[in-house]
Formats: structure tokens, sequence, C-alpha cells
């Protein structure tokens, strides 16, 4: 199937147009980001402006006084593009390219022009393809007048379907056979986990906004040459590596894509399928740009990814790229690291080995034989070592982990088995 967006090889300039409607900062700390996506996507900035609001124009996003001061300066400077920081409908895109004359996209066709530089593999360009299949699904609605009659006039009339209705069809089609190729790429990945299971291999995901480091602190902690730069989703397709703990207890690591704010819900959806070895995950680090002005907002948006997307387990907070920092007080709920410079990567190793295989312990346990839950538990468990029978209890030997020792408390024991 033809691209749907093309990615041009000439560096096109580009005018980037902003609304704030709530004047809390946010709308600044999104351009720059916007001008960043735009970066990555090999465009050329030549200015951006934001415009304050108290709500979005229905019709044309932004005032229309503003779009024709916009327009004279696109004329005068032969601007090649306009990319809006807010989700544009298909009429409002209509209607904002009548007026200044050039090619309008918003945040996230350029998010997906990124992607689609970024797949490198077939799962990856699948998922590409699937995300902007929905966006151009979910938009043909406004396409107007020109997709909603059957033909060209005398001659042409007739019951047949109308050429928004033909596109739907064709779009539809085109996006039940890719669902139906992921499913087949799900399945290859669920025995892959099925396997790690069986061998008792333990998974650990590092997750964070995009640009965080990720792909640095991958490489570094498994010794791997995973592409990584600093720019926006430069890692697309998920990694794994296995990783090695000081104790010798050998894991599986995980790099997945980064994250952003104003991620479109859709884009989630088109990658659950790499997604879900998150949620899937026995331990996720989420990696901090700690020398980013935004960071803690940043850990707050990939959090509410994170529940978004179902994962309520153990999250480690890390905060990377401490060597740019001379203060890191404030990170004392985790760990600050520099994948770079190598600080505080032992003490990473020691903690992740501490939870993902903590301390164990043999204790005994005097258990009356009403106590068969415990027993159940226990033995499924498979934590016990021996047991022994008496006449109104058994006393049972067990290996536990240090920090379930309370869960047995009252029925600990100093007897002989």
């Amino acid at each position: 199937m033809t691209e749907l967006y093309t990615n041009h090889s000439e560096r096109e300039k580009a005018y980037l147009i902003g609304i704030d409607t709530k004047q809390n900062g946010e709308a600044a700390t999104s351009m720059l980001e916007l001008c960043e996506l735009l970066k990555t996507a090999g465009g050329e900035l030549f200015d951006c402006v934001i415009q304050n609001r108290k709500s979005v124009d229905p019709q044309l996003c932004i005032g229309r006084g503003k779009l024709i001061e916009i327009k004279a300066i696109i004329d005068e400077n032969e601007i090649d593009i306009a990319i809006f920081d807010i989700e544009l409908s298909a009429s409002q895109i209509n209607n904002i390219t009548a007026i200044l004359g050039i090619p309008v996209i918003d945040r996230t066709v350029l998010i997906l022009d990124i992607f689609a530089l970024r797949a490198k593999t077939s799962e990856g360009k699948l998922q590409v393809e699937l995300a902007q299949l929905k966006h151009k699904y979910n938009n043909l609605r406004g396409k107007g007048i020109s997709l909603s009659r059957q033909g060209g006039g005398i001659g042409t009339r007739g019951p047949g379907e109308t050429q928004l209705e033909s596109d739907q069809r064709h779009i539809k089609r085109r996006l039940d056979k890719i669902e139906d190729d992921l499913e087949k790429v799900v399945g290859r990945r669920t025995e892959l986990r099925r396997n790690r299971e069986r061998n008792q291999y333990k998974t650990i995901s590092l997750v964070g906004y995009t640009n965080a480091g990720k792909s640095t602190l991958f490489n570094t902690l498994t010794h791997s040459e995973v592409y990584a730069q600093n720019q926006l989703f430069a890692t697309l397709d998920p990694t794994t590596r296995a990783l090695t703990l000081p104790k010798g207890n050998e894991v599986i690591l995980v790099d997945t894509v980064g994250f952003i704010r104003n991620l479109p819900h859709f884009l989630i959806n088109a990658f659950k399928s790499t997604l879900e070895e998150v949620v899937l995950s026995d331990l996720v680090l989420l990696v901090c740009d700690f020398s980013d002005p935004d960071c803690f907002r940043q850990q707050e948006i990939t959090l509410e990814i994170l529940k978004e997307l179902g994962y309520e387990s153990d999250v480690v907070k890390v905060y990377n790229k401490c060597d740019l920092v001379d203060d890191t007080t404030a990170a004392a709920d985790g760990f600050t690291i520099s994948s770079t410079t190598g600080e505080g990567l032992d003490f990473l190793r020691n903690k992740i080995s501490e939870k993902l295989f903590p301390a164990k312990i043999n204790i005994l346990l005097k258990l009356p034989y009403d106590q068969g839950k415990i027993l159940s538990e226990l033995r499924s468990k498979d934590c016990i070592i021996e047991e022994k029978y008496y006449e109104n209890y058994q006393i049972v030997e067990i290996c536990i982990d240090k920090e379930d020792l309370y869960v047995y408390n009252k029925f600990i024991t100093n007897d002989y088995l």
C-alpha cells in the first residue's frame, strides 16, 4: 500500500503554531518539544508562535486575524509547511490550508512521520502503518463534500457507494489485515515469553520519556550497541538482551519506545503488542532525564501512561544524567545514575538484584492441621524443604524471602523436625 505520509529528503522550512488556553506554562514546554520533534524529522525551524486564547476555535484553531498575519510571513519567507502543536480535525486542516496556502499538519502527523523514519523491523513498520491508517480513518469524515458524492454528475448517479464509503472500506480492509499480522507477531512474542518463564527468567523493562537516555543505559548495562542518539524516538522497535546481575542471576532487559506528552491514544493502542512487554514485566525502571527542568512533569506523564496500559507492579525511579546536575537531593525517591560516566550503576545493579532475588532464609513452622490453606500456598510456591507430622500439628521447614517473613511470624517455632 502507498505510504500515507511521504518523507522528504530535503529540509523543509517550517512555521510552528501553538495555542495556550490555560496559560500555565505547559504550552511553552510543549512547543519546545515540537521544535525537537521537527529537528528529529529533519525539518528546519523558521519560527514559532503561541496564541493565548480562552478556547480553541472550532473552525480555525486560532484566530483568523492571527492566521492572516502568519500567511504574510509565510509568503515573504517562502515557508514550506505549517505545523500545529495541537491535534487538528480534518475540517480545521482544510480551513487553515485554504488561508495559509501551504501544507498544514499537526503534532500527531509529525510524530507518525518520525515513527515511519525510525521503524526498522517488520513489526515496527506494521505498527506505524496501523497508527497512520487509524489516524487517516478517524479524519476522513472531515474531508468535506468532495468525498460525499457518488459521481461527477449526469450519467454517474446511482445506488453505488460514495467516495467516503469507498475510502473507509479500503482502509478498514487494510486495518484488518495489519491487525491479523500483528496478532501473529503477538503469538510469537507470547511463546518467547513462555520460554523465558519456563526457564525462570525475570524481565525488566526500561520506560520513560523519549530522550531520557534509556537506550544508552540499556547499552551500558548489557554491553550492547543498540542505536542511541540525543534525539526524540531514537528507539522505536523493542530490543531485548540478557543482563547478568552481581550475584550471577541472569535476567532479560527490554528497551521500549519512549513516551511524550499528548501522545495520541490510538498510537498507544497501535503499539500495544510492543508495550505489552512492559505490562508483563517483573520490574520497570522508569528512566528520567534529571538534567531536564521538566523532569518531574515528564515522570508524571510516564506514570500516567503506565497506568493506562494497566501496569500496577513495582516501578523503580532512575534519575539519569546526574553528572549534569549539581544538587541531587530532589531525587531521594529513586536512584541517581549517569549512563555515560557509569556513576551509580553498580548500586543500581545491586538494588535490582535485591528486588528480584531477595535474600532467602530457612525457618520452621508449627502448623495446626486446620491451617491447610497455608500449607497449600507453601506447596504452590515450591518452598517446602521438609515436613513432619505429629498428633495435633505438623512441623514444616521452608525457605522463603526475608521480606516475606512477617507473613508466618505467629507460626515460627524452634522445635526440631
